[in-house]
């Protein structure tokens, strides 16, 4: 019994003595050198101090191993006239990853070749704000000319062509589709997505807008597609997290998105609209101009700057534009009045700049001009673009063979583009 003893207590002592050590050589790789990597990882191999480290030092010693620096992401907010399209560029380690943001307007064709001329072949997210041919224009020119891999849409349905042929091209080319919900977080590669809104889709379709926000490493950016006031205000009550250092301004800049409010729930460092030069819709509006400014944030628009990029190593950014401009004081928006979705429409001036109302793209009030398209068949004309002729209109209900004759007959209707 005492001889055996005696052995127990010896093994008792040498495992003290082994334990001691161990703990050493932990907290000296820790106090010490920090890019001694090669140390840590032989300790943690070590059954022994694993053991006898407290959860304190374990975690320290997974953060000196495993937390890698961010390499630099650009987001490109791509000049695509009077529409929007963003792209993200980001690696993590040897995987790159791309993420495409809307994708412009539905009678161009310039965020393909965009794409191209740098060099992208492979698209792992596309998120479609929300249903407008300005917002998911391209969506089926740029998946049949490129390996997507998914695309992420609010769940809108909408009665468009452009809509159809975007379905299409999802089915044909078998690539997966998604309808995020709020509080979805998602890890894609170092960059953490956050679905924002909507709940549901009870509001006109800018307000049923996809809000993302993205976080790389300390830097957020935030995207609110069409999102208006009704969609703003619903987020800031509910408690939504909208702080973010770069925001994408709602709406082109209209006077119905940017809300005082809702600014200041997302203090944001840097603003950016996007909109066509010279646009019909007076986008950017010199109210929501004066409102973001007032913020202290610092704005670009793609009228004015061209493609703007901002570049981040997670820590701090920069922001570059492709054109030397500043954001004009002077709007066609001081003498206009907003109709029911939002649109700006002048107050002063009732005749179009020629005698064609081109049904693809002309201004809610324009559009009324045309017979038998009033107050609420203009809504549906706005939401069922683009047509690929008058007779197209037939699409809109209530418009029949002998409305279109008339609508013909009157010779005000056109399409361009």
């Amino acid at each position: 019994m005492h001889y055996k003893l005696l052995n127990y207590l010896y093994i008792l002592v040498g495992l003290l003595f082994l334990a001691g050590c161990g703990t050493g050589n932990i907290e000296s790789t820790i106090e010490g050198d920090a890019s001694s990597k090669d140390e840590v990882s032989t300790n943690l191999e070590s059954p022994e101090i694993i053991e006898e480290t407290s959860n304190e030092d374990y975690e320290k010693v997974e953060v000196l191993t495993l937390d890698p620096l961010l390499s630099k992401m650009t987001v490109h907010y791509i000049d695509v006239g009077q529409g929007d399209a963003t792209l993200l560029e980001f690696n993590d380690g040897n995987e790159e990853y791309k993420i495409l943001i809307d994708t412009g307007n539905w009678n161009s064709s310039d965020v393909v070749s965009y794409l191209h001329a740098h060099d992208i072949k492979d698209i792992d997210i596309i998120a479609i704000t929300h249903p407008h041919a300005d917002h998911i224009g391209q969506l089926d020119q740029v998946i049949n000319e490129f390996n997507v891999e998914e695309v992420w849409m609010n769940g809108e349905i909408a009665n468009s062509q452009i809509f159809s042929a975007s379905i299409t091209a999802i089915e044909t080319n078998d690539v997966d589709y998604y309808e995020p919900q709020v509080d979805d977080v998602f890890d894609i590669g170092p960059v953490e997505v956050s679905v924002l809104h909507p709940n549901t889709l009870l509001r006109s379709t800018n307000d049923n807008s996809l809000v993302l926000r993205i976080q790389y490493g300390e830097i957020i950016f935030l995207f609110t597609g069409d999102a208006e006031r009704q969609a703003e205000n619903e987020m800031v009550s509910i408690g939504v997290n909208l702080k973010a250092h770069v925001l994408q301004v709602g709406h082109h800049g209209s006077s119905t998105s940017s809300t005082e409010r809702f600014l200041q729930a997302v203090e944001p460092e840097v603003a950016i609209y996007s909109a066509g030069a010279g646009n019909s819709y007076g986008h950017p509006n010199l109210e929501a101009i004066d409102r973001i400014e007032a913020s202290g944030a610092h704005l670009y628009g793609t009228d004015v700057h061209g493609t703007i990029l901002v570049e981040t190593d997670g820590k701090t950014y920069t922001v570059l534009t492709s054109k030397q401009g500043t954001i004009p004081r002077e709007s066609s928006a001081e003498s206009n009045e907003v109709n029911e979705i939002g649109e700006e429409v002048s107050k002063t001036e009732t005749k179009p700049t020629s005698s064609c109302v081109d049904i693809n793209t002309a201004s809610g009030e324009d559009i009324q001009r045309i017979i038998h398209i009033g107050p609420t068949r203009h809504l549906d004309l706005i939401n069922l673009r683009p047509f690929s002729s008058v007779d197209d209109l037939s699409r809109i209900k209530g418009i029949g063979p002998a409305r279109i004759k008339d609508i013909i007959a009157q010779g005000i209707a056109c399409t361009g583009g």
